[in-house]
């Protein structure tokens, strides 16, 4: 029976996995028409977009669509898209813009809390990925998976991959 006084996941309260298959949908339809961002994304495959979209989701507290496809290397899955990329800020920037254009486009939640939640994520994950992009090899372990973003989180200083992703001992 569901607890009609839970207070719901970031992804519920966006609106459920079709939500941010439009999102990633609109949104690289932007990327591919953009010159800063078309020359990193021109070569994406058909799927790329879904791909994000089941990610986000599943960041932001949603089922594990990302991780059940790609199993226990998931996280490493992820990180290896970015690994020698060379991203520059100017990229990175233009990339968490364009979403949000996106996201306003099609109606994703604008309240505070939700925006502030989504925005921290995207900053922090799009920061990371830009690290990353600089690296020759993937620095993730088998100990390390997909972090997950709830309502005012603040994940601290970040390493490359390090200790936020670690798998927490149950």
């Amino acid at each position: 029976m569901e607890n009609k006084n839970a207070i719901p996941t970031p992804y519920e309260w966006a609106g459920g996995v079709g939500k941010f298959e439009k999102l990633t949908e609109v949104f690289y339809d932007k990327v591919l028409k953009d010159e800063v961002l078309e020359p990193v994304f021109r070569h994406m495959s058909p799927e790329h977009s879904k791909h994000v979209a089941h990610f986000l989701a599943e960041v932001l507290k949603g089922p594990k669509f990302y991780s059940e496809e790609y199993g226990t290397d998931a996280l490493k899955h992820m990180v290896g898209k970015h690994i020698g990329k060379r991203l520059k800020e100017e990229q990175r920037k233009r990339w968490v813009e364009l979403l949000l254009m996106s996201a306003d486009e099609i109606g994703l939640p604008d309240d505070p809390e939700f925006r502030s939640t989504f925005v921290g994520h995207l900053e922090w994950g799009t920061r990371v990925a830009l690290l990353n992009s600089q690296l020759e090899e993937n620095p993730t372990t088998d100990q390390d998976h997909i972090p997950e973003w709830g309502w005012g989180e603040v994940k601290g200083p970040y390493e490359i991959v390090g200790s936020l992703f670690q798998m927490k001992k149950e």
